[in-house]
C-alpha cells in the first residue's frame, strides 16, 4: 500500500529528481532496416529489381525485390556496415556502403545503369576506405577514422554516411561544432536521415541547447518511424524515450512525461522508459503510479543502471 510521504522523504525525492536534471539518451534496443527506391537513369521507378544487402563485417547476405513504386525494405538488420546494390535485366546500380543503426531506417536511392568495370573498381575502393574508417571509429581512433571518411568523400562527394560517421567521431571527441557541421552536411545530402538528426540531438543535448535538441530528436523520431513500423515497436520506443529525455533535460516535464508514456505504450518492456516515467510521476506528486513504474523497472532490469535508485525510492514509497 502506498503511504503518504513525510517532509523528509519529499526532500529525498526532490533531490533524486533534481540529480537527474541532465539525463542521457539510451542506445536503441532493436534491429534496424534498410529501405529505399530503385530507379532507372530517367528517374522512373523500377519494379522487380533484385536488391542485395550484404554485411561487410559478417558477410551475411540478404535479398529483396522492389515493388511497383520501385520501393524496397529489408528489416531485422544488426548495426554495422552494409553494401547495398540492385540489378535487373543486366543493368546494375553501383553498390553503396551504408551504416545501419538499430532502431532506425537507413534510406537510399539506387539508380540502374550499365555498370562498367571502372565504376565497379571505384565502388570497391570506396567500400574499402569506408569500412576502414568504421573499424578505426569502433576502435576509438577517431582522428584516423575522420581522415578515412574524408578520403571516401574525395572519391564520392555524395557519401552522406561518411559525413554521418565524421559527426559521430567528432562527437566522441567532444568537438561539438565540427560534429554539428558534419551532421548538417549529411542532412544537406539526405534530408530525411534519422541518424543525422539523432546525432544533432546528442550534440545539442551535451551543450545544454535543449530546445534545439528537442527539435532534432523529434525529426529523428519522425524519420526513424519506418524502421519501427517495419521491424517492431522497440525502435520507435527508443526514439520516443530519447525525445522524452531531451524534453526532461530542457525542463519540459509534462511533455517529457507524455513521451515516456508513449515509449512504454510502444514497448511495454522498455525498462528505462518505465523508470523515467516513474520519476516524472514523482515530480507531479502521483506517488502511487510512480511506485508501479519503479516496480516494473526493477522487474524488467533487476541489475539495471537505475535499479538501486528505484529500490530506494520504493522503500520510501511503500510500507
Amino acid at each position: 500500500m502506498v503511504r503518504r510521504i513525510s517532509g523528509a522523504t519529499w526532500v529525498l525525492l526532490f533531490a533524486i529528481v533534481a540529480a537527474l536534471a541532465v539525463a542521457t539518451p539510451v542506445a536503441a534496443q532493436s534491429n534496424g532496416s534498410v529501405q529505399g527506391t530503385v530507379k532507372d537513369d530517367k528517374g522512373q521507378p523500377v519494379e522487380g529489381a533484385k536488391v542485395t544487402i550484404e554485411s561487410t563485417g559478417t558477410g551475411r547476405h540478404f535479398e529483396t525485390k522492389s515493388n511497383k513504386k520501385g520501393e524496397f525494405i529489408q528489416i531485422g538488420l544488426s548495426s554495422g556496415t552494409y553494401t547495398v546494390g540492385a540489378e535487373k535485366d543486366k543493368l546494375t546500380a553501383q553498390p553503396s556502403p551504408v551504416q545501419v543503426r538499430v532502431g532506425q531506417a537507413t534510406k537510399l536511392e539506387l539508380v540502374l545503369g550499365q555498370a562498367t568495370s571502372v565504376s565497379r573498381e571505384k565502388a570497391a575502393a570506396l567500400r574499402k576506405v569506408f569500412n576502414e574508417g568504421v573499424t578505426l571509429s569502433q576502435a576509438g581512433k577517431h582522428d584516423e577514422a575522420i581522415s578515412k571518411f574524408n578520403e571516401a568523400i574525395a572519391a564520392n562527394a555524395a557519401c552522406n554516411e561518411c559525413y554521418n560517421n565524421i559527426g559521430y567521431s567528432y562527437a566522441q571527441k567532444k568537438e561539438w561544432d565540427q560534429a554539428e557541421a558534419a551532421y548538417k552536411k549529411s542532412l544537406e545530402l539526405k534530408a530525411d536521415d534519422a541518424g543525422a538528426y539523432g546525432g544533432l540531438a546528442t550534440v545539442y543535448n551535451a551543450q545544454r541547447k535543449f530546445d534545439l535538441a528537442a527539435e532534432a530528436s523529434a525529426k529523428a523520431t519522425q524519420f526513424g518511424a519506418g524502421a519501427a513500423g517495419a521491424g517492431g515497436s522497440g525502435g520507435n520506443a527508443d526514439a520516443l524515450f530519447n525525445q522524452g529525455v531531451i524534453l526532461w533535460n530542457g525542463g519540459k516535464i509534462p511533455e517529457a512525461k507524455k513521451a515516456f508514456e508513449s515509449a512504454v505504450a510502444a514497448n511495454p518492456n522498455h525498462a528505462e522508459a518505465h523508470y523515467q516515467l516513474g520519476m516524472a510521476l514523482v515530480n507531479e506528486g502521483n506517488l502511487a503510479a510512480a511506485a508501479t513504474e519503479f516496480e516494473t523497472y526493477v522487474k524488467l532490469a533487476p541489475e539495471g543502471t537505475n535499479a538501486a535508485t528505484a529500490k530506494s525510492l520504493l522503500a520510501q514509497l511503500k510500507k
